[in-house]
């Protein structure tokens, strides 16, 4: 465990990554998101979802960072591949645990003040105050499937390079768009969106940690293959 936590505290000495760019990006975000309240003359709710976004998608550049930058040093230090998988989750899990807090208070006020005073809302809609406990779990959920989506790719980078990891990519995207235009072609659009629906806040929140761990446990296997 003490050499897990010297992974860590390897991690956090760039703190650069893992808290300062996602607080600029945050702040920034919540920023242009005022502004865009300010701006737009409509009466209604409204909901900044690009805005929410950007911290999310900052953790995927501090997941692939986590290894291209960190990994040949801690080789040169002694530290194995196991020890700097589990640390680097396990900062990564602290990281996006920081980050949801600051979600779940940012929803809290939003909820207090009625969306600032202008029915603003940086929150994504059904993640608001009206159940704390599901928005932390849901934007830590969320929070940790972007680092490790990085932190996997760069797992594929190090190992084969660009032309397999963007052959991979290609793949999953592939089989995403045809497994929703089967699901378009068969009518069973109305039962999928049923059944997430069905699934709640918490339910979806669980099955993305089901997606956490199968990203880290295939991140794993190739970073014992990999070279510096």
């Amino acid at each position: 465990m003490t050499r897990i936590g010297n992974v860590m505290r390897l991690q956090l000495v760039n703190r650069q990554a893992y808290v300062v760019l996602p607080l600029i990006v945050l702040g920034g975000a919540v920023l242009i998101a005022f502004l865009v309240f300010l701006l737009v003359p409509y009466g209604g709710p409204k909901h900044a979802i690009g805005a929410t976004a950007a911290p999310l998608w900052a953790f995927v550049v501090v997941g692939i960072q986590a290894l291209t930058l960190s990994f040949p040093f801690s080789q040169a230090l002694g530290v194995t591949r196991r020890d700097f998988h589990l640390g680097t989750v396990m900062t990564a899990a602290l990281t996006s645990g920081m980050l949801a807090l600051i979600y779940l208070a940012i929803a809290l006020l939003e909820k207090a003040t009625g969306g600032w005073g202008m029915s603003g809302f940086f929150a994504l809609p059904g993640l608001d105050g009206d159940a704390p406990l599901a928005a932390l779990a849901s934007y830590f959920t969320l929070a940790m499937l972007c680092f490790l989506s990085g932190y996997w790719c760069a797992a594929i980078f190090k190992r084969w390079g660009t032309v397999v990891l963007l052959t991979v990519l290609v793949g999953v995207s592939l089989a995403v768009v045809a497994a929703a235009l089967l699901v378009i072609r068969f009518g069973a659009w109305d039962a999928v969106v049923g059944w997430l629906v069905s699934q709640g806040v918490l339910g979806m929140s669980a099955w993305g940690l089901v997606l956490a761990a199968a990203l880290t446990a295939s991140s794993y296997v190739t970073l014992r293959r990999v070279t510096q």
